[in-house]
C-alpha cells in the first residue's frame, strides 16, 4: 500500500528558507523518478523539481536556483531545501513519483504540507 507523508512547511518571510520532508511506504524513491509538486489556490497544480534514479535533478524555471531536490535512499525519504522564499511559492507541497502513483485509476497524494510565504 502506499502512503506519502509530506512534512517541514509553516509560515515563513520571504527570503527566508524551509526544508520539507517526504516519507514514503509502498514506493521506493531509489528505483522511481520522484518530484515535488506544488498547488497554489486557484492554480493546478504544478511539478517544481524532479530527481531521476541516476540521481539527475531537474527544476522548474520558477524555483531554479533557490530550490534544491535530494533524497535519502536508506530511510527512503525524499527533501526539498527552499531558499530564498518568495510569496509566490505560498502553496501546498506534495511529493510524488514522476509521474504520479496511480491507484484504482486515479493519481494518489498524500496530504501535502502548506508553506506560506508572507511578503
Amino acid at each position: 500500500q502506499v502512503q506519502l507523508v509530506e512534512s517541514g512547511g509553516g509560515l515563513v518571510q520571504a527570503g527566508g528558507s524551509l526544508t520539507l520532508s517526504c516519507t514514503a511506504s509502498g514506493v521506493a524513491f531509489m528505483f522511481n523518478a520522484a518530484g515535488w509538486y506544488r498547488q497554489a489556490p486557484g492554480k493546478q497544480r504544478e511539478l517544481v523539481a524532479t530527481l531521476n534514479r541516476w540521481s539527475s535533478t531537474n527544476y522548474a524555471d520558477s524555483v531554479k536556483g533557490r530550490f534544491t531536490i535530494s533524497r535519502d535512499i536508506a530511510k527512503n525519504i525524499l527533501y526539498l531545501q527552499m531558499n530564498s522564499l518568495k510569496p509566490e511559492d505560498t502553496a501546498v507541497y506534495y511529493c510524488n513519483t514522476d509521474p504520479p502513483v496511480r491507484l484504482r485509476s486515479s493519481d494518489y497524494w498524500g496530504q501535502g504540507t502548506q508553506v506560506t510565504v508572507s511578503s
